[in-house]
């Protein structure tokens, strides 16, 4: 089993940036899928209840304009006639495809890693390097 780690949530996201940029560059549009989570913005829109479950997919092509940083893809996309600005933070990228290609990268959303770490009670930190598990507060009352 492989350890979760910043560092391997960081190579992650750096394999989900190269892979979108070579489709891109190879066939001029991309598909994403991007998971539900409070802190992507879909502009007014959002998500819808279906889409929750199961994902967005949003295409972007060559000719767009949208920015790539070390955090997120932001970019006003189009649904319907209506522009939404968008904010994702690649840690939500669950995929990168092309059909045009035949081509995927689906990778585990790894985002709760940390949020887990910090709302579990029965964990505590001495330093970023140690965890301690204190039994008696996992034990059945």
């Amino acid at each position: 089993m492989i350890e979760i780690s910043q560092e391997l949530i960081k190579r992650l996201n750096d394999l989900k940036k190269h892979t979108f940029f070579e489709i891109l560059n190879l066939a001029g549009r991309v598909f994403i899928i991007v998971d539900y989570n409070e802190n992507v913005v879909i502009g007014k829109r959002g998500f819808l209840p279906q889409e929750k479950e199961q994902g967005l997919v949003l295409v972007f092509n060559s000719k767009m304009n949208f920015t790539w940083d070390e955090n997120a893809l932001t970019a006003t996309l189009f649904f319907g006639n209506s522009p939404e600005k968008c904010y994702i933070p690649i840690d939500f990228i669950a995929g990168v495809f092309s059909p045009d290609l035949r081509i995927q990268l689906i990778v585990p959303v790894l985002k709760k890693i940390k949020q887990i770490e910090d709302e579990s009670p029965a964990i505590t930190q001495e330093n970023d390097k140690e965890k301690i598990i204190d039994i008696k507060k996992l034990r059945k009352k």
